[in-house]
């Protein structure tokens, strides 16, 4: 028998509208006499459990009451039916902005919009819903997407009627961080969703729609990692994907905002991360790039393992040391091991997790790429303790040291900021020398700016010169790249495996790849054999191709080769 709760009751005689609580349907039925006294004695309990749940009270601005009393009592639908969640075809178009793991939540919401009716469009001409996913990592990035949501305004303004109304929504860090001014700055905006409240995204926009009042969701989770959620690719042309092991991050560094936009850390299981990996493969995909906050510190604790893993030697944290569960060793290992023939790459890491189990898995199994992300932020000891990174310049370098001597040649990249809080000429001329000395083929390098609910708001002040830290970027950049060219003139006249991902921008007669050192490599499409073992057939190269080249010329940014023959990862190995 199914349960019917009392939403709007119009007097006896009149017609109201129920729910039932296992169906989640609405239906009309004839109101009965209904005795006063039967009421009256109805438990506490009955009485709070036949209302509304709390959960639709959430998120709905207020109608005035002058809109109600416009409205005739019986339209009044006080909550939406869970049919109603229903996108119905309505075309929904992506702006993507920021780091990877935007572009796998865009994947993952895209998913889950798909489920519920909506399609997914290429021109936002013909979009219904258009959703901004966003960074709030540096102020250049915020001031774009306010930028863009100006000019949203008038395209949503200019909306014909025929089509129903244009939502906009605001999803990712920005959403979180900022959730206030974009609902008051910003009345276009429909719906603001943060990083761990996209499965709510189709009830918000039905809200939206139907209220046509501005709905929101922002509340960060401890648990949700949407591993139950099978990502629906953007670019089913590419060769490669994201699939995320883990979401926030612990390490409260005082400069960055990311533990207060995505929360605390949280693991997927391993066994639903193999299975993501599995129908990739299955799906022509040739590598795959694990995504976290800080993916060396991953822990299944879904596992009831004893394990504890220490921080590498010189390194502290700001919590006190995890136990329990399977580390992230383990989850590299049974992913190499699951998929053999494809490539298997890892970041964001900190440097303070890299133990030397990870270490030995990178160099002894062929398919995870010798190629690591170090982000060192600074080379100053002063600066790394304001900015509370848990090492000083010395223990960094000797975890460099202890990577290369296990992975001689290794591919290293970094994070670096200049100008941060008090930021002297001396401090950051240790960030120059360290640059100089560790020498990395790739880097990412930034003018520090202050972001609002970090430690370095409360405790520091910005006091870095603007026309100082361009400066300070130049010269790092300079730096860089000197050290970047010397490492890659190394490769000239080596033979290098490389994944083909694209056509080159600058011409159609050349394709792009990267080889194992995240490298990119440039070099003529051209028929090519299948390699000596697989006689004389040949074809030409195309995107997703394992192609092996020899590397003639170099720069600071890429390798130019010419390819050899085709093969895998397996075959390529064999003979090396």
């Amino acid at each position: 028998m199914k349960v019917q709760r009392i939403l709007t009751w119009c007097g006896s005689g009149r017609s109201i509208r129920t729910l039932s609580s296992q169906a989640n349907t609405y239906s009309t039925v004839a109101a009965p006499n209904t005795n006063a006294k039967t009421l009256e004695r109805k438990t506490f309990i009955e009485r709070v459990s036949s209302g509304p749940g709390l959960q639709e009270f959430f998120n709905v601005k207020g109608v005035s009451k002058l809109k109600l009393q416009e409205v005739p009592e019986e339209n009044i639908i006080p909550y939406l039916p869970i049919e109603s969640y229903s996108g119905n075809g309505r075309k929904v178009f992506f702006e993507v902005y920021g780091c990877q793991m935007n572009t796998n939540d865009t994947e993952v919401v895209l998913a889950i919009l798909e489920s519920n009716g909506y399609n997914k469009c290429s021109d936002i001409k013909d979009a219904d819903v258009i959703m901004i996913v966003t960074c709030a990592v540096r102020e250049g990035a915020e001031t774009k997407i306010w930028n863009r949501l100006n000019h949203l305004k008038s395209m949503k303004e200019k909306r014909s009627s025929k089509k129903g109304p244009l939502q906009i929504t605001v999803l990712g860090c920005m959403a979180e961080r900022l959730k206030q001014q974009l609902l008051e700055k910003e009345k276009n905006v429909d719906v603001v969703a943060g990083p761990d409240s996209y499965k709510d995204l189709p009830r918000l926009l039905a809200i939206s729609r139907h209220y046509q009042q501005s709905a929101i969701n922002v509340l960060l989770s401890l648990d949700e990692t949407y591993a139950d959620v099978m990502p629906v690719r953007l670019n089913t042309d590419s060769p490669t994907a994201f699939v995320s092991i883990m979401r926030g991050c612990d390490n409260m560094c005082t400069y960055c905002i990311v533990p207060f936009t995505r929360g605390r850390e949280r693991s997927r299981a391993i066994e639903s991360i193999k299975q993501e990996v599995l129908s990739l493969r299955d799906n022509g995909i040739k590598e795959v790039t694990l995504l976290g906050q800080n993916v060396n510190s991953y822990r299944d604790t879904s596992k009831e393992v004893a394990s504890d893993v220490s921080t590498a030697p010189g390194f502290k944290t700001v919590y006190k040391p995890k136990k329990g569960g399977l580390p992230f060793s383990v989850l590299l290992q049974e992913i190499a091991e699951t998929v053999p023939d494809v490539r298997i790459r890892f970041t964001s890491p900190h440097p303070k997790d890299f133990s030397e189990d990870v270490l030995r898995i990178i160099r002894d199994y062929p398919n995870v790429c010798k190629n690591l992300h170090l982000p060192a932020q600074s080379g100053s000891n002063s600066v790394l303790e304001r900015m509370r990174r848990g090492y000083t310049r010395e223990a960094y370098l000797q975890l460099v040291d202890t990577i290369r001597s296990y992975i001689p040649h290794v591919g290293l990249s970094s994070d670096f900021i200049c100008g941060f809080c008090g930021e002297t000429e001396d401090e950051f001329q240790d960030t120059v020398t360290l640059i100089e000395k560790v020498r990395y083929n790739v880097a990412f390098l930034f003018a520090y700016s202050m972001r609002e609910k970090t430690t370095a708001h409360r405790r520091y002040k910005d006091d870095v010169p603007a026309d100082v830290k361009t400066n300070r970027l130049q010269r790092m950049v300079k730096a860089f790249r000197q050290g970047a060219t010397a490492l890659h003139k190394h490769y000239e006249g080596r033979k290098e495996l490389i994944l083909i991902e694209g056509i080159s921008k600058r011409s159609e007669d050349f394709v792009f790849g990267r080889n194992d050192a995240n490298i990119k490599v440039i070099v003529p499409i051209k028929e090519l054999s299948l390699g000596p073992v697989h006689g004389t057939e040949r074809r030409k190269i195309t995107i997703g191709d394992y192609v092996v080249a020899h590397i003639n010329e170099s720069n600071s940014q890429v390798l130019k080769g010419e390819p050899l023959y085709l093969s895998s990862i397996l075959d390529y190995h064999a003979k090396v």
